[in-house]
Formats: structure tokens, sequence, C-alpha cells
């Protein structure tokens, strides 16, 4: 490594595969030697802080003794290469060929920019869960660099990192998204699915479905779409495709003016479309992403079993894509290592609403939706999701059709519902009177406005 390399490495800031460390401290030293052993290696840059300043070490053999018995003082021993590039001390730790690794404090695993311990039992189940290669690090040598390389997406994602953009090619392999072979640049399976072009050709299994439902049961569809793009792509369009099929409820807070959110919290949704894309079992060739909307729930389901015990499940998260996990976590799209579960639990207990976790070959996140549509507000003493007016089944259909197709007459209301059309202006008129639907035009060119 020379001086440009480090000053890029500080600029990229910890990651995966990077640690700072301002000063030498033994007991957080052999944390982060195992957790770099017991996933894919790394380098810890002593004499850096956390913001990626250079601080400076005194650099002796003392120090370089001390970090070596560290090291060595591992079960089984690590072992470690140093370099220095003026009066810091960088420590490169290789991939361990006999994991799982245990320092004096216990046995640690990296995740994102953090070490997190577990129990034996646990990382154990991680390495024997997803073996010696992991889907997003392998190498595809199908892919041609830069032919199939967009550019214009790993631009923006610089400028939403804060990383400067004078070598492409360095910050991908530092990034841990290709590797350099001779003068080619050779992609792994994670830079193909943040960066890639016509990604299908590469990873067949790069999909999220979703589709709405009529009902609570699969069986009539109302709307479906496929997405087969970059995985930053395939997040917001799924995470549109609920906002626009999900109905709208208010937030009344202190007196203040309502706030329109969905019916759902959308952070909630947010952590489990992020998770399911991240932790799912890319080797399962057949199974995407699915996003599913029924009457009385959302389903998001993804390939993948756990790889730590159930009843585990929102206290430690163990990564199956761990470079994914990182470039995610770089984009400030993960708050922090484990913290997903947790955080959807309380988003959907503050609207006073439940969710259910499915864990068996997949791992499936059910919300449930409230069974009482959208009506007028009244003022609350706290926070919480309120509705209009209580409604009838019948109404609730009504309005539901009326969502899907705003333009929807009173004949394609009675054909869909099945109700004789007198029957549907009565209800039609209910539904305005209680402050829930009105009318947009009196003419055929006219539609509906739910409130």
């Amino acid at each position: 490594m020379d001086e440009k390399e480090l000053n890029l490495m500080l600029e990229e800031g910890e990651g995966f595969k990077v640690e700072f460390k301002e000063s030498f401290d033994s007991k957080n030293l052999a944390k982060e030697i195992c957790a770099f052993a017991n996933s894919e290696g790394g380098r810890i840059f002593i004499g850096v802080n956390d913001k990626g300043e250079t601080k400076g070490v005194e650099i002796s053999n003392k120090l370089r003794s001390q970090i070596q018995d560290i090291a060595r003082n591992c079960d089984p021993p690590i072992k470690i290469v140093f370099e220095e590039i003026d009066n810091v001390l960088i420590v490169n730790v290789p991939e361990g060929e006999s994991k799982p690794y245990q320092c004096s404090s216990g046995f640690y695993l990296r995740e994102g920019p953090n070490s997190q311990k577990l129990s034996r039992d646990e990382i154990i189940n991680f390495v024997t869960g997803v073996g010696k290669i992991k889907f997003d690090e392998q190498i595809n040598e199908d892919f041609k660099f830069p032919e199939d390389f967009d550019e214009s997406k790993f631009r923006d994602f610089l400028k939403k990192t804060n990383i400067s953009n004078d070598n492409a090619e360095d910050i991908l392999v530092n990034l841990s998204l290709a590797i350099k072979k001779g003068n080619k640049i050779i992609f792994n399976n994670a830079g193909i699915l943040l960066f890639g072009k016509g990604i299908e050709r590469f990873i067949k299994q790069n999909f999220v479905y979703c589709t709405l439902f009529k009902g609570n049961e699969r069986v009539d569809i109302i709307d479906r779409k496929e997405f087969k793009e970059d995985l930053l792509t395939n997040y917001f369009e799924a995470l549109n495709f609920l906002k626009k099929h999900l109905r709208l409820s208010y937030l009344i807070g202190g007196g203040g003016p309502r706030k329109e959110v969905l019916e759902l919290p959308e952070e909630a949704l947010k952590e489990a479309l992020i998770n399911s894309l991240i932790h799912r079992d890319y080797f399962e060739t057949g199974f995407g992403v699915n996003v599913e909307i029924f009457d009385d729930r959302v389903e998001i389901t993804n390939w993948g079993k756990l790889l730590f015990d159930r009843k585990e499940l929102g206290k430690v998260s163990i990564p199956r894509n761990s470079i994914l996990f990182d470039l995610f976590h770089r984009l400030n799209m993960i708050e922090k290592a484990g913290s997903g579960i947790g955080r959807i639990r309380k988003f959907v207990n503050e609207r006073g609403l439940k969710v259910k976790f499915e864990v068996s070959e997949f791992f499936r996140v059910t919300f449930e939706r409230s069974q009482i549509s959208i009506g007028k507000a009244t003022p609350q003493a706290t926070p919480q999701a309120t509705p209009q007016a209580e409604l009838t089944d019948l109404e609730r259909k009504i309005l539901r059709e009326i969502k899907i197709n705003p333009k929807i007459s009173r004949k394609e209301l009675s054909e869909k519902l099945r109700i004789g059309e007198d029957t549907i202006k009565e209800y039609l008129r209910k539904l305005r009177e209680k402050g829930v639907l009105i009318r947009v035009g009196e003419t055929s060119a006219g539609y509906w406005e739910i409130r």
C-alpha cells in the first residue's frame, strides 16, 4: 500500500474490511482481529481516528510484538502481516482457514463496520451455514468491465457516500466489489448486483415480484409487477408499489395538524424490504423476493433460513451477504447491526398494529392491515393512526375498487361487486355524507376522490 491508496482508504471510511484505531488497545484489537479472521479478512489502521483523520502512533518493535502476541493467543492462532506508512501501522488480517476463531473475550464476527460478539454455536452455525464462499463475494468472469458496468449508478453511489471519484478501479477493489487480475478488473456478484447493466444475464435470480391480490387468498390478481434491475432500483420500485396500493391514514398529535401517512408504517416496510434483499440466499435460483398485498395483510418473503437460533431474532444479526450489508450501511440505509427486526417491531407497535415473523427455509414478515378503512380524523391525546369513520364491509369494498380505478362507474362497481346499481348508488351517497368520498366533476369525465 502506498500513500495514495492510504488516503483513498481513509476517505472511504470504516467498512466491512476496514477498521480504524486511534491508539493501541489490546482488548479491542483482539476483538477486531478475531472478527476479521471469522469473516473475510480485513485491515486495521492504528493511528487513525473514527473520522478517518491521521493521528499517528509510535511504531516500535514492542508494539509489533504486542500485536503479534494478541494474534497468536487467539484460538486457533491467527497469522497477520504488518505494513507501515509514515506513522500509521496497518495490520492485515487474512480470512481464516480454520474458523471459528476465538479471542480472550469470545467469538466475534464482522458485520458492516462493526464487530459483533456471538456465542460459539451462533458462529459455528454461520460458518457451516454459509460455507467458505459466499454468494456476494463470488467472482463472475462473464461480467465485462467497463462494458457491463453502469458508471452513472456508481457515480451516484460515490456522491451519496461522500467518496471522491478520482479512481473508480481502486475504489471498486477497496470496497470489495472487484479484484484486479493483471490489467483486468473482475467483478464479484455484489458489484454486479449494485452496478451492473442487464443484471439478469449474470444473476437470473435477481428479481422482486410485487403482487396485489383481491381478497385474502392468492387467487385473483389485481396488479403485478416484476423488477429485475440493480438492488437499489428494485428496492425503490417495490417500495413505490406498496405506497401505491396501501391506504392512507392520519396521525394526529398534540392538537397539531394531521399528518397523512400510509396505513402501515413506511419505515417498517423499508426495513423489511432491505432485509429481504441483503439477507436472502442468492444461491437459490428459483426464488426471488416476494412482496404481496392482501386485503388483510402484507407479506414480504425471501429465501434463506436464519443463521442463528430463532430465539435470538431481533437480538443478533449475522449477515449472509456481508459485502451487500456493508454497501447499504454506507448509504445510511441500515441504522446499525442487528437493529432491523427491533426497529420493525418498534414502528409497528407505535401504531397499535401487529407484525409476525415466520422462519423456515425462507424468512417472511407479515404486517396485519387494519380492518377499518379511511375516514374522518378526530384529535387524540397521543399520536396514533386515526380512521375517519367506521365503515361497513361493503363500503370498504367499494372504496377499494375506487382506489384501484377512480373513474369507475356505478355500473362497473355493480358488476364487480355483484350488487344492484341502486344499492351502489345508495352506498356512494352514504360515503359522501360521511366525508370519506367526494365526486370531482359530475359528467362522465369526472372521478372519485377518497378523503
